[in-house]
C-alpha cells in the first residue's frame, strides 16, 4: 500500500518557487528595454536613410564605412532581432499548446533570429571592411572623369 502524503500548503506556498514569476519579470524587463533602445535607434536610422536619398551605391558604402554609423547598424541590429525574439517568444509560449512543440518552436524562432542578426551583421561588417566600394563583376559601372 502506498501512503499518500497530505502537503498542507497555500496555493501562494506551491506557487513560489517554480519559476515563472522570476523569470517572466526578467523577460519583460528586457522587451521593455529593447524597446526602449529601438527608439532612438530608429529615429537614427530612418533620418539618415532620408539624408541617403538619391545617393549613389558609393556612397551608401562610403557612410557605412564610418566608425559611427557601422556602430549605430549594429546597435539597431542587435535590438531588432533581440526585441522581435522575444516578443515571438512569447506569443508562441501563450498560444501553442504542448509543452514539446512549444520548446521546438520557441528555439527555432530563436535559432532564426540569431542567423538573420548574424547575417545582417555580416553584411554590415563586409562594408565597414572593404577599404574601398567594388562594383560587382557585369555591374555598370560610371566612367571616371
Amino acid at each position: 500500500m502506498v501512503e499518500q502524503v497530505k502537503i498542507m500548503r497555500s496555493q501562494l506556498g506551491r506557487a513560489r518557487g517554480l519559476g515563472a514569476a522570476r523569470a517572466g519579470t526578467e523577460h519583460w524587463i528586457a522587451e521593455r528595454v529593447s524597446a526602449v533602445a529601438l527608439v532612438p535607434l530608429s529615429v537614427w536610422f530612418i533620418v539618415s536613410l532620408l539624408s541617403l536619398l538619391g545617393a549613389e551605391q558609393r556612397d551608401v558604402a562610403a557612410w557605412v564605412r564610418h566608425p559611427f554609423n557601422a556602430a549605430m547598424l549594429l546597435a539597431l541590429i542587435l535590438a531588432t532581432f533581440h526585441h522581435a525574439q522575444l516578443g515571438m517568444q512569447v506569443v508562441f509560449e501563450d498560444y501553442v499548446h504542448g509543452p514539446q512543440r512549444r520548446t521546438a518552436i520557441v528555439l527555432a524562432v530563436k535559432g532564426a533570429a540569431l542567423l538573420l542578426g548574424l547575417l545582417a551583421a555580416l553584411a554590415v561588417a563586409k562594408l565597414y571592411l572593404s577599404p574601398d566600394f567594388v562594383a560587382a563583376p557585369g555591374t555598370p559601372t560610371a566612367p571616371s572623369p
